[in-house]
């Protein structure tokens, strides 16, 4: 990767924002949101580190930028940095900065994001994606206060800046796997706040539709439809598992494919419009048996074999945008090699992809560690004959 390529990863990643007033707020009523506005409200008394955790697409980022903006740091800069969308390299870079001549391309002496941000608050996303080197770099920093930039043989400066984390993983299971340093969790977490997903707090979902209805029918200068009864319902039995992030996604698509006053079944994406207990009767469940509220890794199949969805259109989106795990990933290609008996070309048509895609999908399944092998599926008999079937499979026990 190149060094314009390097910086316009980086870019991607790494939000740099001096607002004075905040520009999200919460919406809801439920009395998880309740409790989330109070640990919000006092998280804001202190300068204490702040550790966020839930799961992806919840709205961690939000409470860390309403943290700040009621906090006694609201006039300084708010950094947000992507921890899981950076090479360790230019992660240590971007925050600790670096001096003439470390590296290949570091033509001069460069302020880290730390320095950037005098008196403000830095806001570390996926902390627990960190590899273990930089976990002893940002500890070393959190001991001491002290940075020192990439290349330097001692500490800089010292910086008064709040820091705040959020992951999505839980640290405690990757403490005792050995992937996660006990010291730094310690560390992190001085206030702990947990977000819990949308499905579990239903009572707000018609609160960010209208919400988000009314945001998207501005930005896109259209006439605000009415949400009907039957549209409501289908949105409250949806199991959500992209959380908020998806529910916004959905109404944006909605509010740009509507062309009437009301909001119909039939304007809703096809993960919607479907009832999760049909798809859950038409997909096994992991554990065996039917599932009445099907997983993540369960809906992406059924989208895929049921209803003719591409594998491109329905998985990759959501992996590449983390709002699938690599578990869930696995878990779709073993129940389609299940039923290809281990023929990944048969499994490229079962997955509604292109034949020509073969390598491809290939590729891209061993560069994210999820290429299962074939062997271990050749003793299941083969439930396809010649060609994929689009008929409903099950998920194998895991």
């Amino acid at each position: 990767m190149t060094n314009a390529e390097l910086r316009t990863t980086a870019e991607r990643h790494i939000a740099f924002s001096t607002a004075a007033k905040p520009e999200v707020r919460l919406v809801g009523r439920s009395e998880a949101m309740r409790t989330i506005e109070a640990d919000i409200e006092c998280a804001a008394r202190s300068d204490a580190k702040v550790l966020v955790t839930g799961e992806t697409g919840v709205g961690k980022e939000v409470i860390a930028r309403l943290i700040h903006h009621a906090s006694q740091r609201a006039a300084g800069p708010l950094v947000t940095v992507n921890c899981a969308g950076l090479p360790d390299s230019l992660l240590e870079s971007e925050l600790f900065g670096h001096t003439r001549g470390s590296f290949t391309g570091a033509y001069r002496d460069k302020l880290g994001l730390l320095e950037m941000a005098p008196n403000g608050t830095v806001f570390l996303d996926e902390v627990g994606e960190m590899s273990t080197r930089m976990q002893v770099v940002l500890l070393r920093f959190l001991e001491t206060g002290e940075i020192q930039r990439v290349g330097a043989d001692k500490p800089h400066a010292r910086v008064n800046v709040r820091l705040i984390t959020a992951t999505n993983r839980d640290l405690q299971h990757h403490i005792a796997a050995g992937n996660f340093r006990e010291d730094l969790y310690f560390r992190l977490n001085v206030i702990r706040m947990s977000v819990p997903p949308l499905r579990e707090r239903r009572d707000d979902i018609p609160l960010l539709v209208d919400h988000f209805v009314n945001a998207y029918c501005q930005q896109h200068r259209v006439p605000r439809p009415e949400i009907s009864q039957a549209a409501m319902e289908a949105f409250l039995a949806h199991r959500w598992p992209g959380n908020i992030r998806e529910l916004k996604n959905a109404i944006e698509r909605i509010v740009l494919k509507v062309n009437g006053p009301v909001v119909l079944v039939s304007h809703l994406p096809i993960e919607i419009a479907c009832p999760s207990s049909k798809a859950g009767t038409a997909v096994g469940g992991i554990n065996g048996g039917t599932a009445t509220s099907p997983s993540q890794a369960e809906e992406m199949t059924s989208m895929m074999l049921e209803r003719g969805a591409s594998f491109w259109e329905a998985v990759y989106p959501s992996f590449m945008s983390r709002d699938m795990t690599r578990n869930d990933l696995r878990k779709i290609v073993q129940a389609g090699l299940e039923n290809t008996n281990g023929n990944y070309r048969l499994l490229v048509q079962l997955f509604n992809m292109p034949t020509e895609d073969y390598k491809r999908f290939l590729s891209f399944l061993r560069k994210h560690e999820c290429h299962l092998p074939f062997q271990r599926f050749r003793t299941v008999p083969a439930r396809l004959q010649g060609t994929a079937s689009s008929s409903p499979v099950g998920f194998a026990r895991a």
